[in-house]
């Protein structure tokens, strides 16, 4: 049989048949997936094959093949070196939520955002919540935003969770895809879904103790169906991506802008900071690329690896 991961506990499976019966499931002995180092073999958002078992009167699956994924969201593990966790895969597209204030949400953590998003191949839509409360002046700094990531290739809209203004857009990018919200806590998350989907009760509560034996994380995710024809993964305790390890080499391929300009770069491991003919710095000089985002790349850079290779470079 075949079916969607629907929830994990760690040890158990929530599977969903395209039929749309559930089973509970486990799997047997190892899977090793190649190239990820990871704690959980299967998460939310899989596609697997099953076969039955009865067991005590009680008819319950084991989890035989995992199919290939689309793409997957990681967290790295707290107490395992090298060790990740896979929050989710094969999710079609994630919505960032972005507020001016209250809290604030600042161009670095969306730059880290997108970045991760490029990262694992997920589209990415920002959300610009509480356009009811702002300022003129406020407004206009949205507007800018907005238009500085519009320019980049990402769809912006300004919406209000509380008054409803754009959910309707919302829901129509959402249907007929699995989606994820993330953002700052106090964005408006849970008010957005509440808004999507009235009465979609999410629950946030952590799990308990006795169902984490053999894990290295308290955060497991869990998908909803909603009466659009949409798909919803909550993941409790994600307040937002951490940026993907990665060569620095490969960093300046996740900003679109910086990966269009690349090709005109004297030298083609152009790390875009001293080199000489970088396209990127010209660009950043005619103002052609945001300063804010050159500064977020700088920092994901320094931060991966604080002393990149410098003067090393290959024609």
């Amino acid at each position: 049989m075949t079916g969607t991961v629907y929830k994990s506990t760690g040890s158990w499976y929530t599977i969903k048949t395209d039929n749309g019966k559930i089973y509970e499931c486990r799997i047997k002995g190892k899977f090793r997936i190649k190239g990820i180092k990871n704690t959980n073999p299967v998460s939310v958002g899989d596609r697997v094959d099953f076969k039955l078992e009865t067991k005590n009167d009680q008819e319950t699956g084991v989890i035989e093949n995992i199919w290939e994924r689309q793409n997957y969201i990681i967290r790295k593990s707290v107490n395992l070196s090298k060790q990740t966790h896979i929050i989710a895969a094969n999710i079609d597209v994630v919505f960032l939520m972005v507020t001016l204030n209250n809290p604030p949400t600042f161009t670095t953590f969306i730059d880290r955002f997108l970045v991760t998003a490029e990262a694992y191949d997920i589209k990415a839509v920002l959300l610009f919540n509480k356009v009811d409360t702002y300022t003129e002046d406020e407004l206009v700094e949205i507007k800018y935003l907005a238009a500085l990531y519009r320019k980049i290739g990402y769809e912006c809209i300004g919406i209000s969770a509380k008054t409803g203004k754009n959910v309707e857009k919302v829901k129509l990018l959402m249907r007929g895809k699995v989606s994820m919200f993330s953002g700052h806590s106090g964005v408006g998350k849970s008010t957005l879904v509440n808004a999507i989907e009235p009465g979609l009760s999410l629950k946030t509560a952590a799990i308990s103790d006795q169902h984490q034996q053999g894990q290295h994380t308290t955060t497991f995710a869990e998908m909803f169906d909603l009466s659009f024809d949409a798909k919803i993964i909550d993941t409790p305790g994600i307040k937002g991506f951490g940026v993907v390890d990665m060569d620095k080499e490969e960093l300046g391929d996740y900003f679109p802008e910086f990966f269009e300009l690349k090709p005109q770069c004297k030298f083609n491991n152009c790390l875009h900071i001293d080199e000489p003919k970088c396209a990127v710095k010209e660009a950043l000089d005619a103002e052609e690329v945001a300063w804010s985002r050159y500064k977020s790349y700088l920092q994901i850079l320094e931060g991966e690896e604080e002393h990149y290779r410098k003067n090393n470079y290959d024609e």
